[in-house]
């Protein structure tokens, strides 16, 4: 696969406000919701729909089809200067479903100036890899949790690879062999990539220096640990603190660079980081059908 420019690499960096932290101050992302399915049960996930007041991964106020997806963007644009960049990030996994490349080769055929984005656990990633480079995908985010099965196995209830379900040590292995070989045909492909890796007391913590050393020598360009959110099978550990989070962070920063000003974003946040405003947003698209209504009445 033909490697992508370094200029345009780095005006990604300069314009992506999840890799930049200057840039999350002036540009605005937009998450498309069309990716409902995904193929791995992670412990500490419970994806819910209507949960409009809250704010974290995986949870939307309604699945968007492909058309709809591209009416949002078209709304938003048209009322707003600063969106840079265009993701998918669930509410599964956008790998395991074919509405995500509908979805953004209608959107780069239509605003290639836009930087699209997704966000996959990297189970289908080197599969899928020239797919999202033809849709015109140039940046991504794999979640990766774990480097030893031992570990995996304790993160993950099950896996679905090629119509089979896998469980135990197997999921653990197959997911782990997909995701770090994913992550060197990204970077090998010329993508800019984040690994976010979500930090859970007594499970993982020994693991994520050893996530970042690995990481940062394959090439991946900046790395996101992400506080647990204590729910579903681990609802009994408890939140790690900021302190907690920092002093990983000092850890792993000489491994690769950190990211330091994640909101952990719903699977349908609009606008700058940390001002989810989709539900103005569905205001907004709900009057422009109030008035096409109106107009053909």
């Amino acid at each position: 696969m033909k490697r992508l420019g370094v200029l345009k690499g780095n005006d990604i960096m300069k314009s992506h406000p999840c890799f930049s932290e200057e840039a999350h101050h002036k540009f605005g992302r937009l998450h498309l919701p069309v990716a409902p399915a995904c193929n791995i049960q992670c412990r500490y996930c419970i994806r819910k729909y209507d949960c409009a007041n809250e704010s974290r991964p995986g949870i939307t106020s309604r699945v968007l089809s492909p058309s709809e997806a591209l009416e949002r963007v078209r709304a938003l644009v048209g009322r707003s200067g600063n969106l840079s960049v265009v993701g998918i990030a669930g509410p599964g996994d956008p790998l395991a479903n074919d509405a995500t490349f509908e979805t953004m080769r209608a959107i780069n055929r239509e605003f290639p100036e836009l930087i699209l984005c997704i966000s996959t656990n990297g189970l289908y990633l080197s599969e899928r890899l020239e797919d999202l480079v033809k849709c015109g995908v140039r940046s991504l985010t794999i979640t990766i949790n774990a480097v030893m099965p031992e570990t995996a196995e304790k993160i993950y209830s099950w896996v679905l690879y090629r119509g089979r379900r896998y469980k135990g040590k197997d999921a653990a292995e197959c997911l782990l062999c997909n995701q770090w070989k994913g992550l060197r045909n990204a970077i090998d492909a010329g993508l800019i990539v984040k690994v976010n890796s979500v930090l859970i007391p007594g499970v993982n913590d020994a693991e994520i220096p050893l996530i970042a050393w690995l990481a940062g020598g394959k090439g991946a360009d900046i790395m996101n640990i992400i506080p647990l959110i204590p729910q579903a099978e681990f609802e009994h550990l408890s939140r790690p603190s900021r302190e907690t989070i920092n002093g990983m962070r000092d850890r792993c920063v000489p491994y690769i660079p950190q990211m330091t000003h994640c909101k952990q974003c719903r699977a349908d946040a609009c606008g700058i980081l940390g001002e989810d405003k989709d539900m103005e947003l569905e205001v907004l698209n709900a009057r422009i059908g109030e008035e096409y209504c109106e107009m053909v009445n």
